[in-house]
């Protein structure tokens, strides 16, 4: 018997609590990288959508070795 398989469609955002989980770091810690523009939210009422796109960007950039947020001056 086969089984067909649903393909997994990741959540285009997140509340802060579960993107904190994705990251691993405190609320606090993102709350940082959102006010420095290296996490790109968007306000839904009064809920806060941290972008999922945003958060594996900062992982790649930082993975690279870039503190700075994208498209800031040093």
């Amino acid at each position: 018997l086969e089984q067909h398989k649903l393909p997994v469609i990741e959540p285009i955002s997140m509340r802060v609590p579960h993107a904190c989980r994705y990251l691993g770091i405190s609320r606090s810690t993102l709350y940082v990288l959102i006010s420095n523009k290296e996490i790109e939210i968007v306000k839904l009422g009064s809920s806060t959508l941290v972008l999922t796109e945003s958060l594996r960007s900062l992982v790649e950039r930082r993975r690279n070795g870039d503190r700075q947020p994208e498209g800031s001056i040093e």
